[in-house]
């Protein structure tokens, strides 16, 4: 069964990455400051789910930080409030985004290259690589030839042997195009993934 937003939500993240700060919550919020709580936009490690967080009292937050919001014992955040889409965004969450995703792909660097290692086809015509964006045919043809030989062991590996530079841009640049909810085909949005044989 495919994924959708609505069942894709029992599944939860343990910890989220800052995006922005709201002191006074959203600016279409009509009520009075003093009864506005603040809050967090914040990007999911393991899903890449974009949500909103309430933290706790008096507690002190930086952009980028990496937040744990699983079910015990949270030291800042309070509650986990929603689930947003990429319009919601604020100004800065949409800036610092890029960040926090390249940051995300370092810290999981095995899921990636395991993935780079094991992608296959989407149809007869094109495949996984090839939406990665500027992996063309060339570089795509590349990169199966190398990983045949031998698989890729990490992001170094993978840019000395097909001689692609920055390939944690390349990944982060999709993970954004995907969080737009524009996109096709879905590599690593698990709740839009359509195409992905992991």
């Amino acid at each position: 069964m495919q994924k959708t937003r609505k069942n894709y939500r029992r599944e939860f993240e343990d910890y989220a990455y800052v995006l922005d700060f709201l002191p006074y919550g959203r600016c279409e919020d009509t009520r009075p400051d003093y009864k506005k709580k603040g809050l967090v936009q914040a990007f999911g490690e393991k899903n890449f789910v974009l949500m909103e967080l309430e933290l706790k009292d008096d507690v002190d937050i930086d952009l980028a930080e990496k937040l744990y919001i699983g079910k015990h014992n949270r030291e800042k955040v309070s509650h986990v409030l929603k689930m947003i889409k990429y319009e919601e965004l604020s100004r800065t969450s949409k800036l610092e985004l890029v960040h926090v995703i390249k940051e995300s792909i370092f810290n999981q660097e095995n899921r990636f290259i395991d993935f780079l290692n094991t992608c296959d086809a989407i149809s007869p015509r094109l495949h996984s690589l090839q939406i990665l964006p500027s992996v063309g045919k060339t570089a795509m043809w590349k990169i199966l030839e190398e990983r045949e030989k031998k698989p890729f062991e990490n992001f170094a590996d993978f840019e000395k042997r097909v001689h692609k530079h920055n390939i944690v841009d390349v990944v982060a640049q999709r993970i954004e195009e995907e969080l737009k909810e524009t996109q096709k085909h879905y590599l690593f949005i698990k709740w839009k993934n359509n195409t992905s044989k992991k």
